[in-house]
């Protein structure tokens, strides 16, 4: 009896031990924002398709990626996580729109159903891992994806502006906001 008594309590001392040596995360640091407005500029001059970005949205949703790749199809990157702690992004490109969408969307699939958002129809896709939104508006295709559940992939969606006319030109300026002057797409 005092062998399985002194057993374990060896074994209460390894584990306490290896409790206190292995770091904890309890205290995760926070998803970092990240500036996209010279990126965003910079696309809506090369891109040859009005290149879209949310405006309106909460502050409660953090920008966390952006990219333009002109050689890459003109394929414009932008990727949030929303208040929920989902991922969503905006993907826009002037390749082959069903390869484009299977390949943002990692592999999702046209389901044959739509969705109306903000007076557009888009293409419901589903996948294993993401889920998307889909419209084609001629040369370029607009892909909302990610973890996020249709509502919010819709939210974002709604979200979509295209640059107004002039608001690149100089002396055009930006809102308060600090967010690129935007209009309806």
């Amino acid at each position: 009896m005092r062998d399985l008594f002194l057993s374990m309590a060896v074994i209460g001392l390894v584990v306490a031990g290896m409790y206190l040596f292995i770091p904890h995360d309890e205290k995760a640091t926070p998803v970092k924002a990240v500036d996209y407005r010279v990126e965003l500029l910079t696309a809506r001059r090369a891109a040859p398709y009005p290149v879209l970005a949310p405006t309106g949205l909460a502050e409660t949703w953090k920008p966390t990626s952006v990219s333009y790749k002109r050689d890459s199809d003109n394929a414009w990157h932008l990727g949030y996580l929303a208040p929920d702690g989902e991922y969503v992004a905006v993907e826009q490109s002037t390749g082959a729109p069903e390869k484009y969408a299977a390949e943002v969307s990692r592999q999702a699939a046209d389901t044959g159903k739509t969705q109306q958002v903000a007076g557009e129809t888009w293409q419901r896709w589903e996948g294993p891992k993401y889920d998307a939104l889909v419209r084609t508006d001629g040369d370029a295709t607009t892909v909302v994806t990610g973890t996020a559940s249709y509502e919010r992939l819709a939210e974002m969606a709604a979200a979509l502006e295209a640059e107004k006319p002039g608001a690149g030109e100089p002396g055009a300026g930006e809102p308060e906001s600090g967010e690129p002057e935007s209009g309806k797409a």
